[in-house]
């Protein structure tokens, strides 16, 4: 891939709030330029800036040297042009990574959907009530031509199977009209090189539990004699990627380090052997440290008075506060562990600590354990969960970020001295320490693949049951400590 960046013109335009257009484009020279005039004149609303990232994927029909000249002479457009044709979500995939804009806009290069329609599509995000927005052909729009009945036919069968599986209610999945926020669609991983874009960025936003509006929108449909692309089999693959994207959880870019793990533990029945652990000593003020998108949260909330779940990700806290928008118990908060003044203001009289998945990551475990006791009352749990056994540590702890594994006494002597006595300790997983040794010592991979996931959620019910017999050391490690009576530690 190479690209040809807008002249003399700095990548951030000095505007409070910008959009960033994503273009992909494969031979379209007919329309081209008549479609990219109208998104260049296209109305903003509150004086907001566009940028337009052009991606040109390989076409042979003259549109690069077409938009090789507009690049020349429009500031606002950086062009980028694939070395081999590789599809619509491929090209998207190259302009999301190059967006400087605060929203993101999808916008063919044929002239089928209506850049006029920017501050309808743009006013749930500015508002602050969307993170997410699809413009819908089949609400009540101002015009819509009208095409052959199979081919819309086919498109709401689409929508219905992806509703099924995403449990949405859209009345238009495969619309080209998406908008969102930058920073989550950068977060998004996108697999899919064709039209299989929609149907994953559909079920991806879902299972991220985006908040997603539809508007109505204007529709001027090409038929196949004016060049429409997309075909049957293009339908088939669509209905393939529903299904592979219902199954695998794929949820979170690599960039964003524990995103992987909230792959690796974000299975159902793995977490409600978690929460069947932990449960017994959760009191009715629960402060949870590290809690990612809230996998755990939802299942140990429901006996609590109050419970704070805090992380220091802005997009964890952003999934945080969507998920339990409206659960009136739960308060999401920013908080590092690793920095103590995060910590003021967060109250010293909580019955629970939950440090879950978090000793493994920070520098310094033992400073971490004494600023979480002193948010505890005299006598308070702690409940940290913790990967164990450093023969176990691999490739594979590598590519999650972790910085250790522990062993039992190494953990107890931690909790002693930062002011904790020691109740019991749980052995967790002892099937899945032998999968994670062969996985990284054998077989010398760095992550462990989804649908092996999958199939050990599927059969937690087994090893839950035979998890005390086997004769080893779990994969993980549970501690239930309570705080010692007395002031806080330095």
């Amino acid at each position: 891939m190479y690209g040809l960046r807008r002249r003399g013109q700095p990548d951030i335009l000095g505007c409070s709030v910008k959009l960033s257009i994503l273009i992909p484009v494969y031979n379209e020279r007919a329309g081209v330029e008549r479609s990219l005039s109208q998104v260049l004149a296209a109305p903003l609303p509150e004086d907001m800036d566009r940028e337009l990232i052009i991606v040109d994927d390989r076409s042979t029909d003259g549109t690069w040297e077409i938009l090789q000249r507009l690049a020349a002479s429009e500031p606002r457009i950086l062009l980028l042009r694939h070395e081999a044709n590789r599809g619509k979500g491929a090209a998207l995939r190259t302009a999301i990574a190059q967006a400087a804009g605060d929203f993101c806009i999808v916008q063919d290069a044929d002239l089928e959907y209506d850049p006029a329609e920017y501050p309808r599509l743009l006013r749930p995000l500015l508002d602050g009530h969307a993170d997410a927005v699809f413009g819908s052909r089949y609400l009540a729009g101002e015009q819509r031509r009208v095409l052959p009945y199979r081919h819309t036919t086919i498109n709401r069968l689409l929508t219905t199977v992806s509703n099924i599986f995403c449990d949405l209610d859209l009345t238009d999945m495969e619309t080209c009209y998406k908008v969102f926020r930058t920073d989550l669609l950068k977060s998004i991983p996108i697999r899919s090189d064709r039209f299989g874009f929609e149907p994953e960025i559909v079920m991806k936003s879902a299972k991220r539990n985006l908040r997603i509006y539809e508007v109505p929108i204007s529709y001027h449909g090409r038929t196949y004699e004016e060049g429409k692309k997309i075909g049957w089999k293009d339908g088939v693959k669509a209905l393939v990627t529903i299904f592979h994207f219902w199954l695998i959880d794929d949820l979170y870019s690599e960039p964003y380090g524990r995103g992987l793990l909230n792959n690796l533990t974000g299975t159902p029945q793995y977490l409600r052997w978690v929460a069947r652990i932990l449960r017994p000593y959760a009191g009715d003020r629960v402060l949870e440290i590290g809690a990612g998108i809230g996998n755990l949260t939802a299942r140990l909330l429901s006996d609590t008075v109050q419970y704070t779940a805090t992380d220091k990700d802005p997009l964890y806290l952003h999934a945080l506060h969507n998920r339990f928008l409206r659960t009136p118990n739960v308060e999401v908060r920013k908080l590092d562990p690793e920095n103590p003044a995060t910590l003021e203001g967060l109250g010293k009289d909580y019955d629970t600590v939950l440090c879950l998945n978090v000793l493994e990551y920070v520098n310094d475990p033992a400073a971490v354990l004494s600023g979480l006791r002193k948010l505890l009352r005299p006598g308070g749990a702690l409940l940290v969960l913790v990967p164990q056994g450093p023969r176990l540590f691999t490739f594979i702890d590598r590519t999650l970020g972790h910085q250790r594994r522990f062993r039992r006494k190494e953990l107890a002597a931690l909790l002693a001295a930062a002011g904790f006595t020691v109740d019991r300790f749980h052995q967790l997983n002892k099937a899945g320490a032998v999968a994670w040794w062969f996985s990284g010592y054998v077989f010398l991979r760095r992550s462990i693949s989804k649908v092996t996931l999958k199939i050990f959620d599927k059969t937690v019910w087994l090893w839950r049951r035979v998890d005390g017999l086997l004769p080893w050391l779990g994969l993980s490690l549970v501690a239930v400590a309570r705080r010692e009576d007395g002031e806080g530690r330095a």
